[in-house]
């Protein structure tokens, strides 16, 4: 069946994606101004309309109610609402308040169905404003229960009788990529100068499996443990990607693998033993420099650093983890990959939401 579809904000066009996947023929048309973003959409959907800036959609196209929109949907810009940003300034923000020029065009265009998706830290105020504002409550979905981050949204939608999708019980370590992955510069062993051990927050506790949680598991950090500086176990869920974050694990997170063939330089002994987290070519004295575990906290944690490294994820790794297929944003330099990704819907989610839209043939 084929379908009309604006999508506001479009990013990478993972809504036409999960559109496709569902197996409908769409005409697409995409609101999107970063050129990186539109580069992966028109290598993946060289057929997709851009249509330019979202202030200006309506005022370039001319959509008339004979020809009315299947589905509107769009992800309005987060950062002035995440709890990420200090001194947020809400729907009042410049990004954040786009949300806004969302509500002109849903009011004008008159779709059958429509879907926003926001953070779920938002404010009270902010989720009650977009709440009151549409009509409709939102849907909480944490994107871990179709993949391996950890991701909750809010989807503001109209179609009806939308569940919470099935837990499919991915982990990071089910979507890592084999091989050897150190040909990357971005995800070479982390050099650092200071790190701490940390307790695990172990998804299995006493033998029993905790039902319904989706947890990562934080087993350290770096220096004062920092948002970018903590490190995971692949046993949990990723965090979630993120598009600005900074620090050793920007974008990303940082995790403790054991690679298929360990490398010299790359192992981290246990409790007290001496850990290299260097570059084992590096030249320089900070490359060489051994440092000391500090004492595990529980004997839960013994030798769950042996033989790892501690990394970055791959940019197909994150594309794994927003539920795409390998490769899907090939063509642009890794940290606008990075970026893409965390602007991104996770695929395997508004799949889910999308595929309760119903249509007379």
């Amino acid at each position: 069946m084929k379908i009309k579809v604006l999508s506001l904000f479009d990013g990478i066009s993972v809504a036409q994606q999960a559109l496709k996947e569902l197996g409908y023929d769409v005409e697409y048309y995409a609101s999107e101004i970063d050129k990186y973003a539109i580069h992966i959409t028109q290598k993946n959907h060289p057929e997709t309309y851009q249509v330019g800036d979202v202030k200006n959609v309506t005022a370039k196209y001319n959509w008339e109610d004979t020809n009315r929109f299947d589905l509107l949907i769009g992800g309005s810009p987060c950062q002035d609402l995440s709890i990420a940003k200090k001194n947020r300034k809400g729907l009042a923000g410049e990004r954040s308040g786009l949300f806004y020029e969302y509500v002109r065009i849903l009011k004008e265009v008159k779709p059958k169905y429509f879907v926003l998706e926001n953070v779920n830290s938002m404010p009270k105020e902010a989720k009650y404003i977009i709440t009151k504002t549409l009509g409709v409550e939102p849907i909480m979905i944490n994107a871990s229960l179709v993949s391996a981050q950890n991701r909750k949204r809010l989807f503001w939608t109209n179609i009806p009788n939308v569940t919470q999708p099935e837990d499919r019980g991915i982990l990071l370590k089910d979507i890592l990529e084999s091989g050897n992955v150190f040909t990357d510069k971005t995800i070479h062993p982390i050099t650092a100068s200071y790190y701490k051990a940390g307790q695990a927050n172990f998804i299995e506790r006493n033998g029993h499996k905790r039902q319904g949680v989706h947890e990562t598991i934080r087993i350290g950090h770096f220096n004062s443990g920092g948002q970018g500086d903590r490190i995971y176990s692949p046993e949990g869920k990723s965090v979630g990607l993120s598009a600005l974050g900074g620090g050793r694990g920007a974008k990303t997170g940082l995790y403790a693998i054991v690679p298929e063939a360990t490398k010299k330089g790359y192992a981290i002994a246990q409790d007290g033993d001496s850990i290299d987290l260097s570059f084992p070519k590096s030249k320089t004295r900070r490359g060489r420099v051994g440092n000391k575990v500090k004492k595990l906290m529980t004997s839960q944690n013994i030798g769950v650093f042996t033989n790892s490294i501690i990394r970055k994820l791959t940019p197909i790794e994150c594309e794994r983890l927003q539920s795409l297929p390998d490769n899907y944003t090939d063509g642009i330099s890794n940290s606008q990959r990075y970026k893409c990704l965390g602007n991104a819907f996770n695929c395997a989610v508004v799949k889910h939401i999308l595929s309760f839209m119903k249509f007379n043939n």
